[in-house]
């Protein structure tokens, strides 16, 4: 038989004729197909075993590590009136350079000599009180010489008061001498009266004694009014010492009151000096503020005023400036599940918007078009159910391009753990984050074994 012979049906003469032996015969192609299949499972398999970085995708945008390197506004430290613009948008300014020139709307500054007068009242205020200050001296002065006016009257009063004294004793004395030469003459006119009545003793005798005694009582008399006059005089001399203390007291207390009235202008003046002096202060500073002034070098970006004459209020901003030389930063959020993971020092690579790239998530050393940095802020608060991150440039790679702007897309891989695909692919259909059983330090990504290995060599060295 002839399929005896040949019992392979494609080398079978006949085959060919016979259609339903065609029909259960399997196809070239899909044997071709199965053979293609079983070569890509098995390619499938060996990649499931190459290394693949874990990484944290996140976006944001571009920003500044500096807070003073953000974009700012300018105000005007005072409200005015805008007297001219010294910019136009886009112009490079440096620190100091006039943006705009406004002038006064208060009455109060109105006056274009306002500095200058009232530098004249601070210059007369001063003026014055150099003269209280003269016042309040001579009023010193006045009261030193009243002290020692007082002890040298003192001092007078009591030596009249101790002459007084002496001749109050001394009068005492001559009344007593008085009265004892009184009494003498009046015993011997009774002795003369008694001889005269008996006629031992003429009429003319007894008138000699008589007239003796007259004189005698004309004496004790006087005397006795001397006596009443010293004790006068010492009374009045010892009132005249109360006095003076009183005297003198009244009128060193009116100096007193005069010189601290004084003090107290004194004081008042030096008050108002120092009011003066500060309206003079805040006038001089306040002129420099009619020049809003760039606080640093940068761009003027818009102005938030247009045209002349426009007001403005104190504090309300006039123009937008941009700093020319920003430390830029990439702003990136991240999941809290991730946030745990990363550290500060963590390589990152970054797309820009803008630049165009080619970005294996998995192997950065193959991507295009990305730039290195790393984490050097991470929030410790979250921010609308993520945390913010910045990203600095790393100096060991290759730069950021110049022509970035603040506020530009930017995206992020932060780089950890070299593990398999086939661990990355079971892990992404788990749901479990990356590195989830171990620390988060305990796994480097590839930059990160790289610069250990780096300075581990130079430290041997």
């Amino acid at each position: 038989m002839p399929f005896v012979e040949n019992l392979h049906t494609d080398t079978h003469p006949l085959s060919p004729r016979f259609r339903s032996l065609r029909m259960v015969q399997t196809p070239r192609t899909g044997r071709n197909l199965a053979r293609w299949g079983a070569g890509l499972g098995l390619l499938v398999l060996l990649a499931g075993f190459m290394p693949w970085t874990q990484n944290i995708r996140s976006q944001g945008k571009l920003t500044t590590l500096r807070p003073q390197d953000r974009p700012q506004t300018v105000p005007s430290t005072i409200a005015g009136r805008i007297q001219a613009w010294r910019v136009r948008e886009g112009q490079l300014v440096k620190k100091g350079d006039t943006l705009v020139e406004i002038t006064e709307i208060k009455e109060k500054y109105f006056d274009p000599e306002l500095l200058q007068r009232t530098r004249e009242q601070l210059e007369a205020k001063i003026a014055a009180l150099r003269e209280n200050e003269a016042k309040t001296a001579a009023l010193s002065g006045q009261q030193t010489a009243l002290r020692q006016g007082l002890q040298i009257s003192l001092s007078k009063a009591r030596n009249k008061v101790a002459q007084a004294k002496l001749k109050v004793r001394s009068d005492s004395a001559q009344v007593l001498a008085q009265r004892a030469d009184f009494a003498i003459a009046t015993r011997q006119q009774e002795a003369q009266e008694n001889l005269y009545r008996q006629g031992l003793k003429s009429l003319t005798e007894l008138e000699q004694r008589r007239l003796k005694y007259q004189e005698s009582r004309a004496k004790l008399q006087d005397v006795e009014n001397k006596l009443s006059i010293a004790r006068q005089e010492l009374a009045n001399a010892r009132l005249e010492l109360s006095s003076l203390q009183a005297e003198y007291t009244d009128k060193i207390s009116k100096s007193e009151s005069d010189r601290r009235s004084a003090t107290a202008y004194q004081y008042d003046s030096e008050g108002q000096i120092a009011k003066l002096r500060n309206e003079l202060a805040n006038l001089s500073i306040r002129a420099g503020y009619y020049f809003v002034r760039a606080p640093q070098d940068g761009y003027v970006v818009r102005a938030l005023k247009e045209g002349q004459g426009e007001i403005v209020k104190e504090g309300e901003a006039i123009v937008t400036l941009m700093p020319a030389t920003p430390q830029l930063a990439a702003e990136l959020y991240v999941q809290p599940m991730d946030i745990p993971l990363l550290r500060v020092g963590r390589h990152v690579r970054l797309q820009f918007d803008g630049w165009p790239a080619l970005v294996f998530s998995g192997w950065p050393g193959t991507s295009f078009g990305t730039f290195g940095g790393h984490v050097a802020v991470i929030d410790n608060i979250d921010s609308q159910g993520q945390y913010r991150i910045l990203v600095v440039p790393d100096s060991t790679q290759e730069p950021w391009p110049k022509p970035l702007r603040v506020g530009s897309g930017v995206y992020g891989w932060a780089l950890l753990d070299d593990v398999p695909i086939w661990y990355e692919l079971w892990r992404q259909l788990n749901g479990f984050p990356p590195n989830f059983v171990g620390e988060p330090d305990a796994g480097k990504s590839g930059a990160d074994k790289k610069a250990k290995g780096k300075s581990a060599e130079a430290g041997e060295e």
